[in-house]
């Protein structure tokens, strides 16, 4: 499996392909990295954990799929990539680590969970005052429904069936509402 996650052409093909444009929105954002406190909500198999790592930042990448925390600390060891990687929910996390990250990005996991609310009332907790938390979902509309099941799931097989489902999608105004609840001022979207 480690093999397929980190295959650049393969099922994983469009998580590396995206990446650079979630790097690239973080860093217009934030310009500088180096020597911040990231923390990777939902980290999977370490793929923008370790590019964030590799631009000198200081990253901690969880994730509640224990063989995918070891598929990213077994790549970020072979490539020499210092990422702490832990099995550990966002809720449980904010308990003992409260402004703890400069930096919070939370990338395609929100529309995978069934309250996304609560992860969001923890990046709150997590981030440090004045800190940059990032959220990248799926919106829920017919053109998502079209490309990211019928399309990417069915027609392309470029994910496995039932990867995502539509109710779990967020429209952008939730999830604005729900950053508003939880005292996350909003700087861009």
């Amino acid at each position: 499996m480690a093999e397929e996650w980190w295959d650049k052409s393969g099922n994983m093909k469009t998580l590396h392909e995206i990446n650079i444009l979630r790097l690239d929105w973080i860093l217009r954002l934030l310009t500088d990295i180096k020597n911040k406190s990231i923390l990777d909500i939902g980290c999977g198999g370490g793929i923008l954990s370790e590019s964030l790592a590799a631009l000198g930042a200081e990253v901690t990448g969880i994730d509640l799929a224990d063989n995918l925390i070891k598929i990213a600390n077994s790549h970020s060891s072979k490539n020499f990539i210092d990422v702490n990687y832990r099995n550990i929910s966002a809720e449980e996390l904010s308990r003992t680590e409260k402004n703890s990250y400069d930096v919070i990005v939370c990338m395609e996991m929100l529309e995978h969970v069934p309250e996304p609310a609560s992860i969001i009332k923890s990046c709150s907790s997590l981030v440090k005052d004045g800190g940059s938390v990032f959220f990248s979902t799926i919106n829920r509309n017919l053109k998502s429904f079209i490309f990211s099941i019928i399309g990417a799931e069915y027609i392309l097989k470029l994910l496995p069936v039932g990867t995502h489902k539509y109710e779990l999608f967020i429209k952008p105004s939730e999830l604005v509402n729900q950053a508003r609840m939880f005292n996350l001022e909003l700087m861009a979207y």
